[in-house]
């Protein structure tokens, strides 16, 4: 299943989710739920936008490969070689 990363505009926080591509989120409940956290003191209709991410695409060529963005150009932000 894809991973999604959705911005709740009335908290701040930015919560990572798997879920089918036909499946829609459109409130800080149905994140949470779906989650697994507690929604907290945000009102559980609170509206979500769901973030441009780019995520790993896995072909039976590249599972288990050691290559890391960085080493084509693309920033990695975090492994050793470009540590935040």
């Amino acid at each position: 299943m894809p991973t999604y990363e959705y911005l709740c505009e009335a908290n701040g926080r930015t919560v990572e989710v798997s879920h089918k591509m036909a499946e829609r989120l459109g409130t800080w409940g149905e994140l949470c739920e779906r989650a697994g956290i507690a929604p907290g003191k945000t009102p559980r209709n609170a509206g979500i936008t769901k973030l441009m991410s780019a995520g790993a695409v896995m072909s039976s060529g590249n599972v288990g490969s050691t290559e890391r963005p960085c080493d084509y150009g693309t920033p990695c932000g975090g492994c050793a070689c470009n540590p935040e």
